[in-house]
């Protein structure tokens, strides 16, 4: 008796968009009462990239990420099925960022949507576009993680404007037999929803006067608290699928971490007892991008890769919303 392989949904190509500007320490210095120092041992970040006030915002960067990731697969913007956008910064609250990147694209028999997830989104995104992949319901998805955090922060807030930074990444997701997304698990935590949000601009607080002037369309972040839950529930969350996939820290090429702290990769990677080679760090260039990070970090690291690799991926955002991903990979680097 014949059994049918498993349809698993493998990443086949990375893209990635950068703004050309940089804010570097040097730059925050004459911003806001804080140093090169502080920023850097406390966080690990030295510069972020920022995408200027001329009329670009999140769809175009998600757009410019996807059109290279389809670029290097040798794809038509009219051979994707579907489109995952994670972002919590959209240009707007309707229509779907998606649906604009949809257009930009040319991407005529894609439909698509977004998902918002905070630091997760990207790990949220890719979960859902393999099972429209792993059902046969799609041939060809591409996953983006995209944020204009600037648009979002207080410059005058010393805690929360040294981290974020401008980005995003994206993947094509495609069927194969033997590489892809082995196993996911995810979680929620709505009762500290308080720690990390952006308290205006939904149906509970709309935009006011007040609420302008309150500061409540700014992300706001109870930065010690939040890290007490992210760098323990990341640790836990990468221990949980190394033991349900019986891996040791020998079968993990490389951890891909999301990019907040310093502190908290370092942590996740010695509690999964990952020497410092198999880490995959560019916090120190772009900051959080918050969606982009774990993109971002595939991009930069695609060339390292080899076809059978097994990474794990891992992030913790605001929600409180966590979780981690057991892949292999698809190709070798640079191909």
């Amino acid at each position: 008796m014949s059994t049918t392989p498993p349809r698993r949904a493998a990443i086949t190509a990375v893209g990635h968009y950068l703004p050309e500007e940089r804010l570097t320490n040097g730059d925050l210095e004459e911003m806001v009462e804080t140093n090169d120092e502080w920023i850097r041992t406390r966080t690990g970040i030295r510069e972020r990239r920022i995408l200027g006030d001329d009329g670009k915002a999140t769809a175009f960067m998600a757009t410019e990420a996807a059109q290279e990731a389809l670029d290097k697969r040798g794809l038509a913007p009219e051979d994707v099925d579907t489109i995952v956008v994670a972002t919590v910064t959209p240009d707007m609250l309707f229509p779907a960022t998606a649906c604009l990147v949809q257009d930009n694209l040319g991407a005529n028999n894609a439909w698509g949507f977004d998902l918002s997830a905070a630091c997760s989104g990207f790990l949220y995104a890719l979960t859902t576009g393999a099972k429209f992949v792993e059902s046969g319901q799609s041939d060809t998805v591409l996953v983006i993680g995209a944020d204009k955090m600037s648009s979002i922060v207080d410059y005058t807030d010393r805690t929360t404007c040294i981290l974020f930074g401008d980005g995003a990444g994206a993947v094509v997701l495609e069927a194969d037999e033997e590489a892809g997304l082995v196993d996911s698990v995810h979680h929620v935590d709505g009762e500290h929803s308080d720690l990390l949000c952006m308290r205006g601009g939904g149906s509970l607080h709309p935009p006011t006067h007040e609420t302008v002037d309150a500061g409540m369309h700014f992300l706001n972040q109870e930065g010690r608290q939040v890290f007490k839950f992210a760098v323990t529930r990341m640790a836990d969350v990468c221990v949980e699928v190394m033991e349900r996939n019986d891996l040791t820290a020998d079968d993990v090429q490389y951890l891909v971490p999301h990019q907040a702290n310093q502190r908290i990769i370092d942590a996740t990677a010695q509690r999964m007892g990952l020497d410092e080679e198999k880490v995959m760090v560019n916090i120190d260039r772009y900051g959080n991008t918050t969606a982009a990070t774990i993109p971002l970090c595939l991009y930069d690291w695609e060339d390292e890769l080899s076809a059978g690799d097994g990474l794990i991926l891992t992030a913790f955002g605001g929600g409180f919303t966590w979780g981690a991903s057991y892949l292999t990979w698809a190709y070798d680097g640079g191909q």
